[in-house]
């Protein structure tokens, strides 16, 4: 098995891996980003975040490791796009951590409130809906704005080198456009992120990254031609 092919099929891997560990953490943190009051609150949910936590760091470590393991791939053809594949990538694993950064003060300060009596409950109130606001600013950030770009440079390569089916890298091009002006669109409040459309919007760069997925694990990149 050449190099090329065992890179195949661990970003078919990571590509699964990615999505399944993004759904995880975005479940296991809905007590935290739904109650307002939460950082006043006991700590029973904690450990379920922290475990939201520990799934996002998967998540960022799989976005990582894919740029990483395509940057050989992609500099064959262009090293311009190789880079700023990578560069796309790890900006939206950073995002990620940020995110997960924010989510974790916000249990410290929950053991802090209950182990200090008297606290200022107005201050950590304020506190913690900002943070959770950080999170849901890096949520949209990472898996919309920078990976709109990304796709495109993917896929456009893809569509290039005919390394895979053209529907997949179709499916790319349509989709990392369509992911980045639906970030665009929410950030103007023309509708919610975790809404009809935003579903929308979402569904060809998910259905490219599975599409995409499945193919390498199974079949691999196609030889240059």
């Amino acid at each position: 098995m050449n190099l090329i092919r065992k890179n195949a099929i661990i970003v078919g891997t990571l590509f699964i891996l990615a999505a399944i560990t993004a759904i995880i953490g975005l479940v296991l943190y809905q007590p935290i980003l739904n109650d307002p009051n939460y950082i006043i609150k006991g700590s029973v949910n904690n450990i379920q975040v922290i475990w939201g936590a520990f799934f996002e760091l998967i998540l960022a470590f799989s976005v990582i490791t894919i740029s990483f393991m395509m940057y050989p791939i992609l500099k064959m053809k262009n090293e311009n796009i190789a880079i700023g594949y990578v560069c796309f990538r790890l900006l939206e694993a950073t995002i990620i951590i940020i995110g997960i950064i924010s989510l974790l003060s916000i249990i410290t300060l929950n053991q802090d409130f209950s182990k200090v009596s008297n606290q200022n409950v107005a201050s950590f109130l304020i506190a913690g809906k900002l943070l959770v606001a950080v999170h849901n600013w890096t949520f949209l950030f990472g898996p919309n704005f920078a990976l709109g770009p990304s796709t495109l440079l993917m896929s456009y390569f893809l569509y290039q080198s005919k390394r895979v089916p053209r529907y997949i890298s179709i499916l790319g091009l349509i989709g990392g456009p369509l992911i980045f002006i639906s970030a665009v669109l929410v950030m103007f409040g023309v509708f919610l992120q975790v809404s009809v459309w935003g579903t929308i919007l979402a569904i060809p760069v998910f259905a490219y990254e599975m599409t995409l997925a499945i193919w390498l694990i199974t079949k691999g990149f196609y030889s240059t031609q």
